[in-house]
């Protein structure tokens, strides 16, 4: 694997951290993730949940961003703790972390005090608002850091209230990417040059840095343009629209006259349609409500699914609105084995996603299953750090390790 020999001490929790370590483990590091019964990992009490799995065992969402990883229990308000956390850190290429400004400080364990022991380490954090201004101190989750940004406002329908992105967009987009391509790089000037760095990851610049034009748009408009819903400048049509039964809606986008000569003879849109001015974007743009309104006027009797194939077929993107179970039961993702069964000791079957990546040639597949919570505990202080088993079973008593 891409990353095999690598040594991550993951202090990550919540979403956007354990993603990217997810993904650093699913390239062959060892990913040690160190948590406590004490202040357990959000996600852990976090749906779905399996019927019957011991309290912190069976969510779903932990165990998605957790795969291949392992699990130390240190209780880090214990001195002993901590020392056993820096005595680990010696021996990584990485060490992450998600908490705000001053935890790690807190423990000794921040960049400053880490790289005298071990000069070669990677640390990278990922405070909301970064470690510098007046809101270093705030604390958030991916849903304060949509708001804070702009993308609940973006979001919804024009002149109603903002609804948001209905899933924590910066957790699971922007901020995992771009720590991760920082680490990546990091690493690689440790590979050339032997030397650490630390990465400061504020997720709030490094949402607003995906947004592009909707920022740069406010920036420059004279009027403040409020949520646009499913319109986008330089598409018209593009919306999403009623076909025949409950619940059932297509996506359909044009982007140039060809498509739009094209959508016009699947739906058979009346001749007013034909008209030479829409084949240019501003007169489409000129007539844009009327468009949408004879594109579900011809799709509210139709089969989405059977309409979204022709009009593929025609050069249109289109495609059926999909629910989650449909997404689960895709025969597509099926057949390039995206969906991957693993054993868990509390979930008895843990059905995830394959690696994000495919490597040409080799299959993709995964390793550990998600942990339970302090599982390796023993395993890791007695093979990296020489600790005797009973020993380690003296600290567990003592809840050093919880």
């Amino acid at each position: 694997m891409s990353l095999a020999g690598i040594r991550v001490i993951d202090f990550c929790w919540v979403g956007a951290g354990a993603f990217v370590t997810r993904i650093l483990s699913d390239m062959g590091a060892e990913v040690i993730k160190v948590e406590s019964r004490a202040h357990p990992d959000n996600l852990r009490l976090s749906g779905p949940h399996t019927p019957g799995a011991a309290h912190l065992e069976g969510s779903g969402y932990f165990a998605t961003r957790n795969t291949g990883k392992k699990s130390i229990a240190l209780n880090m308000q214990d001195p002993e703790a901590r020392e056993i956390a820096a005595q680990l850190i010696d021996s990584a290429a990485l060490v992450t972390n998600n908490f705000r400004p001053g935890i790690m400080e807190r423990w000794g364990l921040d960049y400053a005090s880490i790289r005298h022991r071990n000069p070669g380490v990677v640390f990278m954090s990922m405070p909301m608002q970064g470690k510098s201004g007046p809101h270093r101190d705030f604390v958030g989750f991916g849903s304060t850091i949509a708001a804070m940004t702009g993308i609940v406002e973006m979001a919804g329908m024009p002149g109603r209230p903002p609804v948001g992105t209905g899933t924590h967009y910066p957790d699971h987009i922007p901020n995992p990417g771009h720590a991760l391509v920082a680490v990546l790089a990091a690493l690689l000037h440790r590979q050339r040059t032997g030397e650490g760095q630390e990465i400061e990851l504020a997720q709030i610049e490094s949402t607003i840095n995906l947004l592009g034009a909707g920022v740069i748009e406010s920036a420059t408009a004279s009027n403040r343009s409020g949520p646009q819903g499913n319109a986008r400048q330089g598409s018209v049509p593009r919306g999403v629209y009623p076909g025949a039964g409950e619940e059932n809606w297509i996506a359909i986008e044009v982007t140039n006259s060809a498509q739009w000569e094209a959508l016009v003879g699947v739906l058979g849109l009346p001749g007013a349609f034909a008209d030479p001015e829409l084949e240019e974007l501003a007169g489409r743009e000129a007539k844009s409500i009327a468009i949408d309104a004879a594109i579900g006027a011809a799709t509210k009797s139709q089969d989405v699914e059977q309409l979204a194939e022709r009009l593929r077929a025609a050069g249109v993107p289109a495609a059926r609105v999909s629910h989650a179970n449909d997404v689960f039961n895709d025969p597509f993702l099926a057949t390039r084995r995206y969906w991957q069964e693993l054993p868990h000791q509390e979930m008895k079957t843990l059905l995830t996603n394959a690696p994000p990546f495919k490597r040409v040639g080799i299959e993709r597949t995964l390793g550990r299953t998600a942990p339970l919570l302090g599982e390796h505990t023993i395993d890791v202080v007695r093979d990296l750090l020489g600790m005797p088993e009973a020993e380690a079973r003296r600290l567990m008593d003592e809840r050093v390790f919880y």
